[in-house]
């Protein structure tokens, strides 16, 4: 489905297929060019000092993990491999940045780790970290990973390194997937029921984990298979993880409905017989969020505001623009209220920071960090700066001394996409210039580029010229246009690949260095669409408004014609109703009981289980196979089928590189 389901189901967890291979499984592309080589070494000599930090505090308080690295689903399939990255050790190979490539050297390391006496992260089992607090009579469980398979796994390393203990409760911190998805492989649901273990999330998080993104999970979905590298294993000259973490598991989603939730910073709960203190961060990193303090242990959870590496204002798979501004003053109340009470700051990636001036100065550089990004944006914007303006400057001159402290790089966000998103944010896509408001479409524009500069030949000759010099940018743009205007043209093919790859080996950040070698290998090997599973537990839970208005978004008029039609649907398994409208223009979805206006007698009636319904529209199943399966239908049968004709199939997949 065109839904949430997709985009974490799917695109995201597909990495972890390439996280569960082996290193040695990646096909080696061509070395690092000339050029290459020496940017690498220009990098390198302007890397701050590495100290002693990182190293300690990445390994600090390890006491076992799993000796079989390979996690498997019920089936045997492997989901994870935690020594899929084992490969990181020793110098920089030329094909990896040096930041990144060290960075990766710290973040590689999994198992079961001790922060304080009472509170033990789970790291390297996933993208995220599973926080464990002992409590009265059991354990509290902060962010149980992406899928139940290695939340599973992550509890059995718990319970027979510390001891058997039942889950009294369960933390979500936030509404992405990677922090509540394997909620299943901690918990009994009928625990959660009979009031055994209580889930906690911040106001608001039942909605946003099932709706971010419903509307446009197709494109996300295709996106993030280029954000993660989707399907391609780790290496030197592969997947280098994605700055917040190594990938993201291939196991089973789930999903438990919050039995509490948190509105205000400063609330206190007594969970288990421990005292936390909750800071709601929602619309920085996620539209619902929290942070948590573990008062007796003196231990502030900055969950994802705060972590090794710059965030996404704005995801490269796509998302609603986040507030920077916002963020940098929720930093700044965690670096002022909660650094001074807390002797460890810990998040959901990475590793934590320990010591009370340690903690909050790393807290104090985000905060700045963020917030010279958005001010500086903003500044050069009401200067009259276009977004392409000021991301290059900015990003050749960060403020002096802020890039000593190694969490502020770019090893997920950077600079330059950040800066453009908080242009964005307030000033949208236009930059006021006139040429830019009607521009020719890219196939259309690259033909008429090519054309002025000469031809195809003449445009390969200045691409070729480009890439000796090693200005990989300018070679990308040509032949991207070239391509674009000639796809079966196979030099420039070639080539656009060769000048991703080597803009991909220079990537201090991992997801673009993930886009760069995506983009290289459907060039070579061309796209192809992935199918997505689905999580019943997320499915369940979206709303059916939501489910209706996205079905409308695959609505194609000009197959339906211009007639009228409306469906009643009796959801009998939600006690719910709700009515389809379409016409020669949109398709309208309405849940509730039918308006006592006209057309108060439907056309057609649907009655049955939700997912018959969900079958119909979203997989298209025909309205005959689905009255055999037990879907009732009062009216034309026919008219209906002629609507769900009218919908276009769930996307699978386009090209992007390609036209």
């Amino acid at each position: 489905m065109m839904m949430v389901v997709r985009y974490w189901a799917g695109a995201m967890l597909a990495v972890a297929s390439a996280a569960a291979l082996s290193a040695q499984e990646t096909a080696g592309p061509p070395a690092a060019s000339d050029p290459t080589r020496a940017a690498q070494a220009v990098a390198a000599a302007a890397l701050p000092a590495e100290g002693t930090r990182d190293g300690d505090f990445s390994t600090r308080g390890f006491i076992a993990t799993r000796t079989d690295p390979i996690i498997t689903d019920a089936s045997g399939k492997p989901v994870w491999n935690l020594a899929a990255y084992a490969f990181v050790d020793g110098p920089a190979p030329d094909t990896v940045h040096p930041s990144l490539w060290r960075h990766m050297r710290h973040l590689k390391h999994h198992g079961l780790y001790q922060v304080t006496d009472n509170v033990w992260q789970v790291r390297g089992f996933d993208l995220s970290n599973m926080t464990i607090i002992r409590g009265q009579t059991g354990w509290i469980v902060i962010d149980p990973l992406t899928s139940v398979e290695t939340a599973r796994a992550a509890m059995e390393l718990v319970n027979a390194t510390l001891g058997q203990r039942t889950v009294s409760a369960v933390i979500y911190s936030h509404s992405h997937a990677d922090h509540f998805g394997g909620v299943r492989g901690v918990v009994d649901p009928a625990d959660v029921s009979a009031g055994r273990t209580q889930v906690i999330a911040p106001e608001g998080f039942m909605e946003e984990a099932t709706s971010e993104n419903v509307m446009a999970g197709g494109a996300m979905l295709r996106r993030a298979a280029y954000q993660f590298a989707t399907g391609m294993p780790p290496g030197p000259t592969g997947q280098m993880g994605s700055g917040i973490g190594m990938a993201v598991s291939g196991g089973t989603l789930s999903l438990i409905a919050p039995t509490a939730t948190i509105a205000a910073t400063g609330e206190a709960r007594e969970v288990d017989g421990v005292t936390l203190e909750f800071q709601i961060v929602s619309g920085s990193e996620a539209p619902a969020e929290f942070n948590v303090f573990v008062a007796p242990e003196k231990i502030f959870l900055a969950a994802e505001i705060a972590t090794c590496t710059l965030h996404n204002i704005l995801t490269p798979r796509g998302a609603k623009v986040r507030d920077t501004r916002a963020w940098a003053h929720y930093l700044d109340e965690a670096a002022t209220r909660y650094g001074p009470q807390s002797e460890v700051v810990i998040s959901s990636h990475c590793w934590p920071i320990f010591g009370q001036a340690e903690g909050t100065a790393w807290l104090t550089a985000q905060r700045d960090n963020y917030r010279w990004l958005h001010d500086q944006t903003v500044r050069r914007m009401n200067r009259g700066e276009t977004m392409g303006e000021i991301a290059e400057a900015l990003s050749a001159a960060p403020p002096p001394g802020l890039g000593d402290e190694w969490a502020t790089h770019g090893y997920y966000g950077t600079v330059s996409h950040n800066s453009k998103a908080i242009y964005q944010f307030y000033l949208g896509w236009y930059d006021a210039v006139p040429a830019n408001l009607h521009a020719h479409p890219p196939v259309e524009r690259a033909a008429r580029l090519i054309a002025a500069l000469g031809g195809a030949d003449r445009t390969l000759a200045l691409a070729r010229g480009a890439m000796a010099t090693g200005d990989y940018r300018w070679a990308s743009d040509l032949l991207q246009n070239l391509v674009f205007a000639a796809p079966d043209n196979a030099a420039a093919t070639a080539l656009l690949a060769e000048s991703y790859e080597q803009q991909g080996f220079q990537a201090e950040s991992a997801i673009w260095r993930n886009q760069f070698l995506a983009a290289a290998r459907d060039l070579r090997q061309g796209s192809t669409p992935r199918s997505a599973a689905q999580s019943t537990d997320l499915i369940a839970a979206i709303a059916t408004a939501e489910l209706l208005d996205s079905a409308a978004t695959r609505f194609a008029p000009e197959r339906f014609g211009a007639r009228k039609l409306t469906v009643a649907l009796d959801l009998t398994d939600r006690k719910e109703q709700a009515m389809l409208e379409a016409n020669g223009s949109v398709l309208i979805g309405r849940v509730g009981a039918l308006p006592a206006a006209p057309p108060a007698i439907p056309d057609i009636t649907v009655r049955g289980p939700r997912a018959l319904l969900l079958a119909m529209l979203f997989l298209k199943q025909p309205v005959a196979a689905m009255q055999k399966a037990g879907l009732q239908v009062e009216g034309d049968a026919a008219a209906l089928q002629h609507l769900i004709d009218a919908l276009d199939p769930v996307p699978q997949g386009f090209d992007i590189v390609m036209p």
